[in-house]
């Protein structure tokens, strides 16, 4: 039983994190748009330690790595570039929906291409985690933004440019030391 739960806790994890871009997404939903991008930050906490704690109890596995790759689909890939839509590309028609389409197919390309390697401490691009994640900042400085009412077209402009170089940087064979 006390060897089940060992094994459990790293999944665990990621579910949770799996659970907090689903909340965002309907946080989103309801333009509560400076919560879904708190929650996809919180999101990218609980990632950073389900695979510390999965070779820390010796517990990793193939499942958990699949799991653990599909719930940083949804909360890295598909929640922040829901949010940015919402906020910056709403109204921008074709364009728009490429720019919510490219990020999410980046970050899948990434992932796969991350599951098929084998690790040797060096990430090859740069992990959807961290691009999720600080496209979530600019979502969060977009949200106040909003609020001020001092957002501009600037703004837009300027998130379409992160998201194409995260989408880039992404696919990129750039070579990142894992720490």
């Amino acid at each position: 039983m006390k060897n089940k739960i060992k094994h459990s806790l790293p999944n665990l994890l990621t579910f949770i994190n799996l659970s907090l871009g689903i909340i965002a997404l309907l946080f989103s939903i309801k333009d509560d748009l400076i919560q879904a991008s708190l929650l996809v930050m919180v999101a990218a906490l609980t990632d950073r330690f389900d695979g510390k704690v999965a070779r820390m109890l010796d517990s990793t596995s193939e499942l958990g790595k699949e799991l653990d790759s599909l719930s940083d689909l949804i909360s890295f890939g598909v929640a922040p570039i829901i949010i940015a839509w919402k906020i910056s590309f709403f109204n921008l028609g074709i364009i728009g929906y490429l720019l919510t389409v490219l990020f999410p197919i980046a970050g899948a390309y990434r992932l796969a291409r991350y599951n098929i390697t084998t690790f040797n401490n060096v990430f090859c691009g740069v992990p959807i985690t961290i691009a999720g994640a600080f496209l979530s900042i600019i979502n969060l400085y977009n949200s106040f933004s909003h609020i001020r009412h001092s957002y501009s077209n600037i703004n837009t402009i300027i998130c379409a440019v992160i998201i194409v170089l995260l989408s880039y940087l992404m696919v990129s064979k750039i070579q990142i030391k894992k720490r």
